[in-house]
């Protein structure tokens, strides 16, 4: 497909020598590149399709980027990176030293902020207002909420501070989740060119002055203002009271309404707040018609819109999960499922479905998902709380002080454990049984397998306390699944190959990589399971009869598994030499998880490099001796 303006717009700079009539043209090719580019490469579209338009005005109308334009989140902003001067990356979008799937500040100075978790563009473009003001600097300050932002806690913090203190900031919300309702057409749309233009703002604030002398008066033109604002606006009135000069709803496909508004927007100064509607998967049937299905794809066909590799296989580990769920649920009518806003991604539509009345999606709110569930176990109830790592890493504080100090029976099912992929360093799992670890109360597994996946859960579930299982992303081995609910005895190991000189103590999910190098040289292998309470017995045994320890682990290695290990050897007066393999200390880039796991030297060519390159050291050691 041919895209002749499209390949004259290598940076914004030239996007902005267009005529506007122009740019609905330009937004027609955009799309359609888009569609074309992620069918190759897999990624995040529906959300992106949806702010060709928003994409297009906010660099024609703002001198990005020396104006900052902040994106909340990062799915939505595909169109943003193709608008500058990354259109040719996309093609290595998510792959191994190609483009990242979300804003990454040195990627692109147009990339202000590196995002990935909702709800942070506000308060990211509150500091770089600020920073603006107290230098005296003229720039502009945009932040983009979209992807459901507004249920996060973290973005309503920082609007109630940015109305408070009257910054020169932009607040635009991509409503891409709503209809565009009766009140959102011509009307509105002039309403809004007009609540924004400076005749409006210009009477607005000197009526202020005038009437701010007869209260009375004040307070009734005040009260008018909002009412009539309140029967076209709907919502409006909140963020006024935050602090904000509300505008919209306006449609965020109707480019010239776009660009006239964020005009008379760019002119004003103080917190301003534009409420955009928009359509998730915009321009494209199959993503308009599934929205959720088309948030994130594998590659697939642009035409039928049909996925390449069709699936199949082994079921994921997610899959498992809300399988087990769904069992459990039965069986327990105390069981209830709390997700923040991860309903698709941590398996539990079907629970849903099934079990509405005890399923509680909180919106991107993870503190108070976990707090729910402390709230929840107070009154006997059996709260099970689906999250990923990367995510309960926001609720750190609630595990502790609502949950573990209480030694509430709370359940975590923890997915996207360690590497995820192609999502990156915002999304990796890196460190969770870091943190997770050192909380008293916590009980820790991660299986190797999918029926020792259902068992820990089972575990985790039958527990007085808190208990949190950790599961990669993807499919296990495949080994053939029971149906049975086996609670494991805690805190033992399991013994998978007896071998000499060397043991290998695996946790989690690096079992099979495990095996097959100590099948190179006859290395023991164990299955530790739990990482808390650990099986120190096990752990002394294997100390006593090897010449080397190797920990494996998908978890940074500082004040992981690998450190547990360390640290029972250090209290047992033990000096067995020992090797902790996990993730560096570093943020990994994206790629596939079989390339990450062989650069962290977790795959079996990097466990067999560690322990022959540490018996070749000990060969080269030459003993002093001692007259």
């Amino acid at each position: 497909m041919s895209y002749p303006l499209l390949d004259r717009i290598h940076n914004p700079e030239q996007l902005r020598t267009l005529d506007e009539a122009e740019l609905a043209p330009l937004a027609a090719e955009l799309r359609a590149f888009l569609i074309e580019s992620v069918g190759r490469t897999g990624g995040h579209l529906a959300a992106g399709l949806g702010t060709v338009e928003l994409s297009i005005a906010l660099h024609y109308v703002f001198n990005t980027p020396d104006d900052r334009l902040v994106w909340d989140t990062g799915h939505q902003s595909y169109p943003h990176k193709i608008l500058t001067g990354r259109r040719e990356a996309m093609r290595s979008l998510r792959k191994k030293g190609g483009l990242a799937g979300f804003p990454k500040r040195d990627e692109s100075p147009y990339d202000t902020f590196g995002v990935g978790h909702a709800g942070t563009a506000v308060s990211a473009a509150l500091g770089m207002a600020l920073a603006a003001s107290a230098r005296g600097d003229a720039r502009k300050t945009v932040a983009v909420l979209g992807d459901g932002a507004l249920t996060a806690g973290m973005a309503f913090e920082a609007l109630n501070h940015a109305g408070d203190l009257d910054a020169d900031l932009l607040v635009i919300l991509n409503d891409n989740d709503m209809s565009i309702s009766p009140n959102v057409g011509g009307m509105s749309n002039y309403l809004a060119r007009v609540l924004s233009g400076k005749v409006y703002s210009t009477m607005r604030e000197r009526s202020k002055k005038i009437l701010g002398v007869m209260p009375p008066v004040w307070e009734l033109a005040r009260r008018t203002e909002e009412h009539m604002k309140g029967m076209v606006i709907p919502g409006g009135t909140l963020f006024e009271e935050l602090g904000f000069n509300y505008i919209g709803p306006i449609d965020g496909h109707d480019l010239p309404t776009l660009l006239k508004t964020l005009r008379n927007l760019r002119a004003l100064k103080g917190p301003q707040f534009l409420h955009v509607v928009t359509q998730k998967g915009k321009g494209y049937t199959p993503a308009e018609n599934d929205p959720c299905g088309y948030h994130g794809v594998a590659a697939f066909d642009p035409e039928s819109g049909e996925p390449l590799a069709k699936g199949g296989g082994t079921p994921s580990y997610t899959h498992i999960f809300g399988d087990w769920l769904c069992e459990m649920a039965a069986r327990d009518e105390r069981l209830v499922a709390i997700t923040p806003a991860m309903r698709e991604g941590s398996g539990l539509t079907k629970f849903s479905e099934r079990y509405p009345a005890r399923y509680f999606d909180v919106g991107i709110a993870e503190q108070h998902a976990v707090t729910l569930a402390a709230g929840l176990a107070c009154e006997g109830l059996k709260p099970v709380v689906a999250i990923y790592s990367t995510f309960l890493q926001r609720a750190y504080d609630q595990l502790i002080h609502d949950v573990a100090l209480q030694n509430l029976p709370v359940l975590f099912a923890v997915d996207r454990a360690g590497i995820v992929g192609p999502d990156g360093p915002t999304h990796a799992g890196s460190f969770d049984l870091s943190f997770m670890r050192c909380i008293p109360n916590m009980v820790i597994m991660a299986p190797t397998d999918e029926n020792e996946c259902r068992d820990m859960l089972t575990t985790g579930f039958l527990h007085h306390g808190p208990a949190a299982v950790r599961y990669p992303r993807g499919g296990g081995p495949g080994v053939a699944l029971q149906t049975s609910f086996t609670a494991l005895p805690l805190g033992k190991a399991k013994l998978c190959r007896p071998g000499k000189q060397t043991a290998l103590l695996v946790f989690g999910a690096l079992l099979e990589p495990a095996l097959a190098a100590a099948h190179e040289i006859n290395a023991t292998v164990v299955n530790m399971r739990f990482i808390k309470p650990l099986d120190e017995a096990m752990v002394r045994q294997l100390a006593a009869q090897h010449e080397l320890l190797i920990t494996l682990e998908d978890n940074a290695v500082q004040g992981g598994a690998g450190s547990a290990v360390n640290e029972c050897l250090a209290a047992q007066g033990l000096a067995a030499p020992i090797i902790n393999l996990g993730l560096p200390d570093e943020f990994l880039d994206q790629g596939t998880r079989a390339e990450l796991l062989a650069a962290c030297g977790l795959d079996a060519a990097g466990i067999l490099r560690a322990v022959r390159g540490h018996f070749e050291t000990q060969r080269q050691v030459v003993p002093i001796k001692v007259k």
